[in-house]
């Protein structure tokens, strides 16, 4: 587990210290009223990510327990379908997100000195939402096959052109154009489509087990019982994180109607989050293909084990992260905002009180991950839901009167503990190891015997 975890912990912390580095040039360059444009900017583009993310979940799944059972042609076509899928999806919602980007700024509360700098920001992202969107299913797919050092070693191309092009791009060093915020973006732009160009070069030189091939590349057109499987598992896993996503977007509402300080901080906070949270984002992943994989051979007997010590090393892992990050708040935040800024008191205050939270969000991750990993999707939604509509954000608008700003930060861990409760009833109880995904037959492929021989079980890369 720790073997598979470690490259992803690798992969989450060069995308999370690559938008950090980011969010520290806008920062330091154009000040708090920018580093509030990003953070919205942000949040609307995980929202984005929500509405097709899920279908590259559920072929992730779909990908895990075919390579466990030695079906490559299946695991081929849920791949191949996928991408069709997500790339349809990603285009369509680029282009409605180029369009309707300054209504959603305002429907977010928005301050008004960073909305100009939160549209230029917002619509140079959505154009590259297709690229970013492929490269994160591509790693997927290839997380799923049980491979997690190449998803590594293109996140960290990714993030050094990304990195290396925000301050030129941003300030117009040398021979580049002065681009103010939207720099920042069309670096992003621009790292995401080399990289996602370069990873499919990749796969290819190497022909590793996803790569389609002559007849093979018509999986890419989405076949109508694959399709299905794939929507109705997708569906809601996508809807997760539209839940996730629509929460923080009405918890920045709420933070932004505090002023542009309170949003800096809580930007700030953000990003010290993203690192407190790999730990359980890639034990979370890692359990999830471990799982499918074991469920998909039939090994049901380890899919105990791995959601044990995916626990165990969750709590070591994100608990060490939590302390380092309360002892070393200030001189971190610093990077961001400036040693006398008035938004570091105000993001130090939200650190002490909510970060513990992730803790249980990683104990819950792992949960939800087993049960993901054999197509149990529903529970997690309704889970989510509950514990963040009702609780989180019901008890940051109930206790406001009393708490002040301190409701919504307490509404962090309330929220986590009521989802881990959730989770942990539905894993012992649930309904969720009946059966296992397998992807349908394609009958009329086998017909035309157009389709890869059953009979050739292993990888050829």
């Amino acid at each position: 587990m720790l073997a598979f975890a470690l490259p992803t912990l690798g992969s989450n912390i060069l995308q999370s210290l690559n938008g950090s580095i980011n969010a520290i040039w806008v920062g330091r360059y154009l000040g708090e009223g920018a580093l509030a444009a990003t953070s919205n900017a942000n949040i609307i583009m995980f929202l984005t990510f929500g509405a097709v993310f899920g279908f590259g979940m559920a072929a992730t799944i779909l990908v895990g327990q075919s390579f466990g059972r030695h079906d490559l042609e299946g695991a081929r076509r849920a791949f191949g379908s996928a991408v069709g899928l997500v790339l349809g999806g990603a285009i369509v919602i680029a282009a409605l997100g180029w369009v309707f980007a300054p209504e959603i700024l305002h429907l977010l509360a928005t301050p008004g000195d960073a909305m100009p700098l939160a549209l230029a920001y917002l619509r140079v992202i959505f154009l590259g939402l297709p690229a970013s969107m492929m490269m994160v299913l591509l790693m997927m797919g290839l997380r799923g096959t049980g491979d997690s050092m190449t998803p590594l070693w293109f996140m960290l191309l990714s993030a050094i052109l990304d990195s290396a092009l925000n301050p030129l791009l941003i300030a117009g060093i040398g021979p580049f154009p002065q681009m103010g915020i939207a720099g920042s973006a069309t670096a992003t732009l621009v790292a995401s489509h080399v990289s996602l160009l370069g990873l499919i070069a990749y796969i290819y030189a190497r022909d590793l087990p996803l790569r389609l091939r002559g007849n093979e590349l018509r999986y890419l057109i989405p076949q109508r019982a694959l399709t299905g499987t794939i929507v109705r598992k997708g569906l809601p896993m996508g809807a997760q994180m539209l839940v996730m996503s629509t929460a923080g977007l009405a918890m920045v509402g709420l933070v932004n109607r505090l002023g542009v300080d309170t949003a800096a901080a809580y930007a700030v906070s953000q990003q010290l989050w993203t690192y407190i949270q790999m730990p359980a984002l890639a034990i979370g992943a890692a359990v999830s293909s471990m799982a499918a994989q074991n469920i998909g051979a039939g090994r049901w007997d380890r899919v105990g084990d791995i959601t044990k010590y995916g626990l165990l090393f969750n709590v070591a892992l994100t608990g060490a992260m939590v302390g380092v990050v309360i002892l070393f708040d200030r001189p971190v935040m610093t990077l961001f905002i400036g040693a006398a800024s008035p938004a570091l008191p105000i993001a130090r205050h939200i650190q002490l009180i909510a970060s513990w939270n992730f803790i249980l969000f990683g104990m819950t991750m792992v949960l939800f991950s087993t049960v993901r990993a054999n197509g149990a999707v529903i529970a997690p939604l309704i889970a989510l839901i509950v514990a963040l509509y009702p609780v989180r954000i019901g008890f940051a608008l109930l206790a406001k009167p009393w708490l002040g700003a301190d409701a919504l930060w307490w509404s962090f861990p309330l929220g986590s503990l009521a989802t881990l409760a959730i989770a942990a009833w539905y894993y012992r109880y649930g309904n969720w190891r009946k059966g296992a995904l397998v992807v349908p037959d394609d009958s009329e492929e086998q017909a035309h015997g157009m389709s890869e021989p059953g009979g050739r079980l292993q990888p050829t890369g």
